[in-house]
């Protein structure tokens, strides 16, 4: 999927919102246990409720591999119920890659020759050749940590050198040298706020997943006061805010009605660049 089928997408949705299928056996409806594949089960019926409302599904890859062979299964029977049943959908293997080149050259493989997925997470820390394998294949995207929303993102994230550039930002200046806004996107976390405006001086047209709305307190208002552009340029991931709305036999409905309201929100932020 390029850019502009991306933006097209969620100009007919109005919506931005990725769901991320955080999918953990211990937290699913019990009464999903019986079943032969549990975490499928589990994934259909939320992909089902949700796929009017998003543009975007992020399966964590920890989620599943936790589970070995069987949960690797899950994985890919989710990956392509999504392709065959809503291919307008924008995949996210949130895998978080990244290694020395011969070793990031399998995991690129492995995600967009074998899965055919839309793009994967890649962590920047081991640098040009750890990343670019991954750009080499035609409409597919990585997604670089850039600003992460978890506590501990301030440990290293937030160094500054010398000149006073702060490590995530020679990230973002630094990997542009290997992408561009056609094949590559930051992770940005909600909780970052204002922070949004760096990051949109460095990198004002890429695209930018965001995490941490919903059960981790970002605002969406504010990730789009400062990090909206003239082509939306957000993914908004959700993940236990709408996925485990609801324990009971009702879970897929609660997670339709979470994802609706999360639509209607974004409807609204939409028409900032609608005009």
């Amino acid at each position: 999927m390029d850019k502009q089928q991306l933006f097209e997408n969620i100009k007919r949705k109005k919506s931005f919102l990725c769901v991320g299928l955080d999918t953990d056996i211990q937290k699913i409806p019990e009464h999903l246990l019986k079943e032969e594949d549990p975490i499928f089960t589990f994934n259909k019926a939320v992909i089902d409720a949700t796929a009017d409302f998003c543009i975007a599904y992020k399966p964590n890859l920890a989620f599943y591999e936790s589970l070995g062979a069987k949960g690797w299964i899950a994985f890919e029977k989710t990956v392509n119920y999504i392709k065959k049943n809503y291919p307008d959908q924008f995949i996210i293997a949130d895998a978080k890659r990244g290694d020395i080149g011969n070793t990031s050259a399998m995991y690129a493989r492995t995600f967009f020759k074998e899965l055919d997925i839309d793009s994967v997470t890649v962590a920047p820390y081991m640098g040009e050749d750890s990343v670019t394998p991954f750009l080499t294949y035609a409409n597919k995207w990585v997604i670089l940590l850039a600003l992460t929303s978890n506590k501990g993102s301030h440990d290293f994230q937030l160094m500054e050198d010398t000149q006073r550039e702060r490590l995530f930002e020679k990230v973002l200046k630094t990997s542009q040298r290997w992408g561009n806004d056609e094949n590559m996107m930051y992770v940005v976390g909600a909780t970052q706020g204002s922070m949004f405006q760096d990051i949109r001086k460095l990198v004002p047209n890429h695209f930018l997943l965001v995490p941490g709305i919903g059960a981790q307190g970002g605002s969406l208002e504010e990730v789009c006061r400062y990090g909206m552009n003239s082509t939306c340029g957000l993914i908004v991931n959700s993940s236990r805010a709408i996925i485990y709305a609801d324990k009971s036999e009702n879970f897929a409905q609660a997670a339709a009605t979470e994802a609706e309201k999360v639509q209607k929100q974004m409807a609204e932020q939409l028409k900032a660049i609608e005009k």
